[in-house]
């Protein structure tokens, strides 16, 4: 099997189980550039969309990746940038749809809630996984520092018009950044918006892979424990996610296959090379040390693999 351009994983989710990924963005193509970021900073932050890809190109990797004999729960649109800037998004996930019986998510920023075109693209997929960091517009500036364009009360705003007319499942993510969003003014004005929101899930998050700034820090337990009890919602630190899969051959290329979209840390790499039944991963590491592409870095005493 080759290497496919669009379609990646299966990868695991610790939200949704076993997920094939589909990205119909450039890398690192945003319409924000996000402090904690696992991909790192934006190198082309825009919040025009375009489509970057042809729509048949993308399906018909999806129709061949979908006639393997590969297990996997859920196909998520996310992938190397914003998935809302792919102006083809509502046709892909109608042509993905018509495919497979699996529930197709969209993980998305939010940015683009505002915009009615996007809210009709997001309508056609099973689950859509908006991310909501802050609570007022400084904060906002500070976290997700979006583009230009993109206000906060436009986005918030439209992202409870789509919760007012939307079918299928809204699972809401809220990134805590320590001394940022973590106090507890901030959870009572989370709460406050909230409470606005159609939603069905809503999981708490804090950095655990090397984020965008070297600054950014994981919120302490505490203050962990008190966001779920005070927001009702869901630590994905206490989500379990099954392992990393890829039908490449070559050991090397398949790595490098998933960390272009999902970064990993070495002990997920270990753990991927001997589920493959691979005795040598430290002739893996070595030849990722010489893909120019690719950055380790050490974040919370390990080393994570990303695409630069």
């Amino acid at each position: 099997m080759g290497i496919y351009k669009y379609i990646y994983g299966p990868v695991p989710s610790r939200r949704m189980g076993i997920s094939l990924g589909i990205s119909p963005i450039p890398k690192k193509y945003c319409n924000y550039s996000c402090i904690y970021c696992q991909l790192g900073r934006t190198k082309n932050l825009t919040n025009r969309r375009s489509e970057f890809f042809d729509l048949k190109e993308i399906v018909k990797e999806f129709e061949d990746i979908s006639q393997k004999d590969i297990y996997y729960d859920v196909v998520t649109i996310v992938g190397e940038g914003e998935p809302t800037l792919y102006s083809e998004l509502g046709k892909l996930i109608k042509k993905v749809k018509s495919m497979t019986d699996k529930p197709v998510a969209v993980i998305t920023n939010g940015a683009l809630m505002y915009d009615e075109k996007t809210r009709k693209d997001l309508m056609k997929a099973d689950i859509v996984l908006p991310s909501i960091d802050a609570c007022n517009e400084n904060m906002f500036t500070r976290i997700n520092r979006p583009s230009r364009s993109i206000n906060y009360k436009n986005m918030v705003e439209g992202l409870i018009e789509f919760s007012k007319h939307y079918s299928g499942q809204l699972w809401l993510e809220i990134m805590l950044v320590k001394g940022y969003n973590d106090s507890v003014d901030n959870l009572i004005d989370f709460k406050k918006i909230l409470s606005k929101i159609n939603y069905d899930k809503l999981y708490i998050n804090t950095p655990v892979r090397p984020p965008a700034e070297s600054f950014v820090k994981k919120v302490d337990p505490e203050k962990m424990e008190l966001a779920v009890e005070m927001l009702e919602g869901i630590s994905i630190d206490q989500l379990i996610s099954e392992g990393f899969y890829s039908e490449i051959e070559d050991d090397v290329e398949a790595v490098v296959s998933i960390i272009k979209r999902h970064p990993m840390n070495q002990f997920e790499i270990v753990a991927f090379l001997e589920k493959r039944g691979n005795k040598n991963p430290m002739e893996v590491f070595e030849k990722l040390s010489y893909i120019d592409e690719i950055e380790v870095v050490e974040y919370m005493n390990y080393d994570t693999y990303r695409l630069i």
